[in-house]
């Protein structure tokens, strides 16, 4: 196996570190729920979520980022969180799934706030987007408590309109937290 070199973060309740074939059954039951998965392109059959799921990996190899599984820290799967910049898309994308079960807990914000922390420190981006498929309520306001804002709407090459929400970039947050 190729050792890709993705970083393992943690937070004080969660382990984001890369995916292994044992997460693929976690990411294909996801795209399996139509009603859980519509905001990110599903449902998708089986192969399809695998082909994904194969991509999410690949993009780590292109881009030198991606998505990391999030598990609590007792091991528990909880989703899939980071950063995406497939072509066709704007620019790179901070994106968050919530496994069934694990919603409301705040997972998905905690991830989410310490990979942009990562993305600012560490990768050295000066902004962030989070790319939301009009009617994901959940997404805007998780969105919105991190501080980002609806900026504009855009055609996505695989999803058709989807809204951006700017994120506080390092100076915003840093200023924040003075």
């Amino acid at each position: 196996m190729i050792d890709l070199q993705i970083p393992t973060l943690t937070t004080d309740r969660l382990i984001l570190r890369a995916p292994e074939a044992r997460d693929f059954e976690g990411v294909a039951t996801f795209f399996a729920d139509a009603e859980r998965s519509w905001g990110f392109g599903g449902p998708l059959s089986r192969n399809e979520a695998w082909r994904w799921f194969a991509s999410m990996i690949g993009h780590w190899v292109l881009h030198g980022y991606g998505f990391w599984m999030v598990d609590t820290r007792e091991g528990e799967p909880v989703g899939f969180v980071g950063i995406w910049s497939p072509e066709g898309w704007p620019e790179p994308e901070l994106g968050w799934v919530v496994y069934q079960g694990a919603e409301g807990k705040g997972y998905a914000r905690e991830a989410a706030e310490e990979i942009r922390r990562y993305a600012y420190a560490v990768l050295g981006f000066e902004t962030l987007s989070s790319n939301i498929i009009p009617g994901n309520a959940r997404s805007v306001a998780l969105a919105e408590r991190m501080g980002a804002q609806y900026e504009r709407s855009f055609e996505n090459v695989t999803h058709g309109t989807e809204m951006v929400y700017r994120h506080p970039g390092p100076d915003d947050l840093a200023e924040g937290a003075a």
